[in-house]
């Protein structure tokens, strides 16, 4: 008996290092970060997006605002709308450590083409920030159900050096939540520049 309880306790230890970190930790929504806040103040995580959505998708609408890049090769909710609200540039921002990105100008009018104003609208990006600027435009083009998922879809990083997953996006996020997600491509849902 003691040799199987060292043996197991050595392989928790083992594999203790490799613990991912809990997939739907978000802040309370009272302690989101300026960058995630709204003008509109309407906030769900992605799990509780997904559950309203599934409750009424003729009513609930999940937007992607997305690159293209990132809805294709990353992967995106198969329900998702990707109309890109900022495009990616070749800009380096050596302060921020990335490229720049800019706004789409077509973005409200593409939103137009898509969505009513009295729809709920879901709003994901990668992390929650994008999102939320996309929501304030919208809301003030008169959109007043928007909601930002403040977890995006790929989520936060793990903030802990000391784990693994440092600076990986595993803390929350829609892929990281169960929700089902997909590679798969309908081009009905993409809206493109022209």
């Amino acid at each position: 008996m003691t040799k199987q309880l060292f043996a197991l306790l050595a392989l928790a230890l083992f594999f203790s290092h490799l613990a991912v970190p809990a997939v739907n930790a978000q802040e309370s929504k009272s302690q989101l970060p300026k960058s995630k806040q709204t003008t509109l103040g309407l906030y769900v995580t992605s799990m509780e997006a997904y559950e309203m959505w599934k409750d009424k998708p003729e009513k609930v609408k999940i937007l992607d605002v997305r690159t293209l890049d990132e809805y294709i090769y990353i992967g995106h909710a198969a329900m998702a709308w990707n109309v890109v609200a900022f495009f990616q540039t070749s800009d380096w921002d050596a302060e921020k450590h990335h490229f720049s990105m800019k706004p789409n100008p077509d973005f409200l009018s593409q939103i137009k083409e898509v969505f009513d104003a009295e729809d709920i609208i879901l709003v994901t990006c990668r992390s929650g920030s994008r999102s939320a600027m996309a929501t304030n435009q919208m809301a003030a083009e008169g959109y007043k159900n928007v909601y930002n998922i403040t977890d995006g879809f790929e989520g936060d990083m793990v903030k802990d050096e000391g784990s693994d997953y440092y600076e990986k996006r595993m803390v929350n996020g829609w892929k990281n939540s169960g929700a089902p997600w997909t590679y798969a491509l309908d081009p009905k849902f993409i809206k493109i520049n022209n």
